[in-house]
Formats: structure tokens, sequence, C-alpha cells
């Protein structure tokens, strides 16, 4: 560990005083989610400050998740807001990522709130809106203007699970749909120029009846969200990177087309030690950065290395998160190079 310090400190040295990025609002997003990142400062993992490094490397923008009350305070309202400042200081353009659950929120869990665990629709209705004014209004004071906000993660099958839980066109619509309608609504009156974000996962699946339900059940969004692991041929029916790369593509295009809003990356991940990453970051890069809406692309946790893995992660028996995209020396790999390096002459639109 002290040589990865020592190491750390020279490349601080050699990179010099750090510039503010200029990356205006609606240009091109260069990002990363880095919402592990106190815990892992917390555990000693970088001698050098993460944020300004990866300024300095060319990225623009951080994503950060927020639960409700998560029983290790990481990724709480307090700790998001303490990034969120750090993140605006380093001349970073933020999306703030509400899950409305204690703990991750993804297609196979959408876990209601313990203190919201008896509400009915309509107070359920509210607590989406009150929590949704509650963080932003926190930023607010905190002097931070994020530029983005999801209203929920990863969400094809709905939020808030029984009530919100939709499964392709059948379920419970009109709650899902009510849900997105109200955090939208929250969110623009504490910021009434925030983008607001639906994120589904899967980029290469093509989903109509999910944007069509949305659409025909008053849900409400400015860009459409997608999350991408092209490596992952088990979860993916046993695609090949190449295949799943030209999906999401064709998929990013007709979203764009159809729904008429850009379309943001809002994750996506590397395998850390597969020597052919490098060449599916690439390939991917040069195929988003050629569309003319797509908004940019955040790498999902770059910045854990060395088998870190968050201190509840042991007792569940979960391994290390390993797509990563720093080297064992806790450095920005060139795979995440890849991605700051990118350029785009993405605009955004006006929103609907």
């Amino acid at each position: 560990m002290k040589k990865i310090l020592f190491i750390g400190m020279i490349g601080l040295l050699l990179t010099g005083c750090y510039a503010k990025t200029d990356s205006p609002r609606g240009t091109w997003a260069k990002g990363a989610d880095l919402s592990w990142l106190s815990e892992m400062e917390h555990d000693s993992m970088f001698a050098y400050d993460c944020m300004e490094r990866m300024r300095a490397e060319g990225m623009n923008a951080v994503r950060l998740r927020v639960w409700v009350n998560h029983k290790t305070g990481w990724s709480n309202k307090p700790d998001m807001v303490s990034l969120a400042k750090r993140a605006a200081k380093a001349g970073q353009r933020i999306m703030i990522d509400i899950h409305y659950s204690d703990f991750f929120a993804d297609p196979s869990h959408q876990t209601i709130p313990e203190a919201w665990r008896n509400y009915d629709y309509p107070t359920m209705r509210e607590a989406v809106s009150e929590h949704t004014r509650d963080v932003l209004y926190a930023l607010k004071e905190a002097g931070v203007r994020p530029e983005w906000v999801q209203i929920g993660n990863e969400t094809p099958n709905g939020m808030l699970w029984p009530m919100g839980k939709v499964h392709q066109a059948e379920g419970n619509w009109d709650e899902y749909a009510g849900f997105t309608a109200a955090g939208y609504a929250a969110s623009k009156e504490v910021f009434p120029d925030i983008i607001v974000i639906v994120h589904v996962d899967n980029a290469y699946e093509q989903r109509d009846w999910f944007w069509e339900s949305m659409q025909a059940h008053g849900g409400k969004w400015d860009m459409i969200a997608l999350s991408h692991y092209p490596m992952m041929s088990a979860w993916n029916g046993g695609k090949s990177w190449q295949e799943m790369n030209e999906l999401a593509e064709t998929n990013i295009r007709r979203l764009i087309r159809q729904w008429h809003c850009p379309v943001m990356v809002a994750e996506i991940g590397m395998f850390a030690n597969d020597s052919t990453s490098l060449t599916v970051m690439q390939d991917f890069i040069s195929r988003a950065t050629a569309i003319d809406s797509c908004a940019g692309i955040f790498y999902w946790e770059p910045e854990v290395y060395g088998n870190w893995r968050p201190a509840e992660y042991i007792p569940l028996g979960w391994g290390s998160y390993d797509m990563g995209a720093f080297t064992p020396e806790g450095q920005p790999s060139e795979v995440m190079q890849t991605l700051l390096r990118s350029s785009s002459p993405y605009s955004l639109p006006d929103v609907r």
C-alpha cells in the first residue's frame, strides 16, 4: 500500500496545477459514477484527490446515487451532498441518481424504503415528490446546481414494488408512471431547467412497449438513459461484445428518432482484467460519438481497484466489483482515459 500511495503522490506532482474543465451545460458528457469514492477514501485507498485527478484527465461530469436511508450512511443524502459539493468545486457537471430505496435499485430489486412500507398509493406518490424535493433542495442550499436527475434507477420493471411493478405492457402502469410524473414535477419545482431522466438497463434491447406504456399512462421525461455492459455475455444471451455494441448503437438511434429526445449512456463497464476491454470501449465510443443526439457516457464506479469492496459486502459474501477502470496502482486505466479523451459535437436540443 505504501508503494501505491507514493506512486499516487508522484502522479499528482507530475500533473501540476489543475485547471477547471470547460464543458458547458448541454455538451458531450464524459463522466463517471463515483458514489463509492467517500467510502474508498475512508478506507485510505487514495493518497490524492480522485475527483481532482479525474478532472485533470478530462472528466467533465459526475453521477452520484442517493438512497433514502441506508444503514451504513454511505450514499444517503449527506454523503451524496458532500460529494456533489466537491464535484461542483472541481468544475464538474452533476447527475443525481435517485433510487427511491434504502439500497441498490435495479431490474431485479426495487424495494420500498422501510419508512414507506405501509403507504397507500396517494401517500407513496407524495413520498416520491417530497423525497425528490428534499434531495434537490439540499443540493440547492449547498450551492450545487445539478444538470440531470434520474427518477429511479434501471426501472424497466417499474419501481417501489409491488405497488409500482410492471412487466412489459402489463402491471401497475398507472402507479409507476404516476411516480415518475411526481418525481418529474418535483424536480422542476426546485430546478426548472434540470433535465429529468428515465433510466433502463440493456442498451441493446428494444423496448417500444415500455416507452409507449409510459407515455400512455402519463409518465414524463426529458432524456432517456441506458446501461451498457457489452462484455457480460452471460447476462446478454451469449451475444458477443461486437454484437452488443452494434445493437446498442442501433437502439440509441431508434430511441432518439422515435421519442425526439436525447439519450445518455448513464452506465458503462468493462472487465478490468480482460485484455479486450480497451478495444470494446474504443469501438463503443466511436459509435456513440457519431450519434447526433447521444448526450454522453458515464463509467460506473471506475475508481475501484485492488480488490476493494464496501465493508457491507463482506458479511454478505459478495466479491469485489470487477469492472473498475483503474490500474492496480490506483491510477486511471487506458480504458478510462479513452472515455475521458473522447469528444462529440453533441449539443442539447430544447427539452420537451
